[in-house]
């Protein structure tokens, strides 16, 4: 259950007395963005679990249409309460800036380590644009699941085209004879122009400071959000935090090179256990 009641509904792998891990998925996507990250985890030992964030995939939406930052922050506070035993939080986007204000904010989620994937304190304005105009587009949703795959490849160009359009159905709900985004389309008129408000990139770089935990920056090589001289200037002022690249990777690192990024953060999360 996440902040206010809103159910958060979630995928867990791995065995009960594992230690944990929480995999926090980017707007606009839903927990099976980590369906291949989450079962390869949790065979390196870890008890995994994926929520879909609130206003994404089956989890409840905000019933006054409130997307702020902060309840997205109090709903991985509520997870983090929830399961116990100091878990290491992983955040992609939007995940990760939830996260990371949960960390770092009282009151601090008592966490094991932070891991970021393609996030931090201050994203660029064209990739974030970029993104918005994606979900912004197609409003009356599509015909069938294969028209949504090819809205999908056309926005993911780097992207090999699926053979398929059958797993496209997870992200995506019917609205009459219509399939849409399984997402609440109020996230984006909230977040729409607050790529970067004024004082957040000071607030994420307080909070990743005063978390104290370990802190692994993912960058993908080729992300048009996360600019490389931004990734070094967070892990130059936050004490401790490094960065890795995976080659290849845009912002959606762990979609577009699920084995690379596995490899990059198997050996941190080897010496946070």
């Amino acid at each position: 259950m996440g902040h206010g009641g809103i159910p958060l509904v979630a995928d867990v792998w791995g065995g009960a007395s594992s230690p944990p891990l929480v995999l926090l998925h980017g707007g606009g996507q839903t927990r099976r963005a980590w369906g291949r990250t989450g079962p390869r985890l949790a065979a390196l030992g870890w008890r995994v679990v994926a929520p879909d964030l609130r206003g994404h995939g089956d989890s409840g939406w905000s019933p006054d249409g409130d997307y702020a930052l902060g309840l997205f922050a109090e709903d991985v506070r509520a997870v983090v309460a929830g399961l116990g035993g100091r878990p290491v939080l992983v955040g992609a986007s939007l995940g990760g800036l939830g996260s990371l204000l949960a960390a770092g904010e009282p009151p601090g989620a008592a966490i094991r380590a932070l891991l970021l994937v393609d996030v931090a304190h201050r994203p660029d304005p064209g990739g974030f644009r970029r993104i918005a105009a994606f979900m912004r587009g197609h409003p009356d949703g599509f015909a069938d699941p294969a028209e949504a795959a090819a809205a999908v490849s056309a926005h993911l160009t780097h992207r090999p085209r699926p053979s398929g359009s059958e797993g496209m159905r997870t992200n995506l709900r019917r609205r009459g004879d219509r399939w849409v985004w399984h997402w609440d389309p109020r996230i984006v008129d909230y977040f729409e122009g607050r790529a970067d408000p004024p004082g957040m990139a000071r607030r994420l770089l307080d909070a990743a400071r005063r978390a104290d935990v370990p802190v692994l920056l993912v960058r993908g090589g080729s992300s048009d959000v996360l600019r490389e001289e931004v990734a070094e200037e967070f892990c130059a002022r936050v004490p401790g935090a490094r960065r890795v690249e995976v080659a290849g990777a845009g912002h959606m690192v762990v979609g577009d090179r699920n084995d690379h990024f596995l490899d990059a953060i198997t050996p941190f999360l080897d010496e946070v256990v």
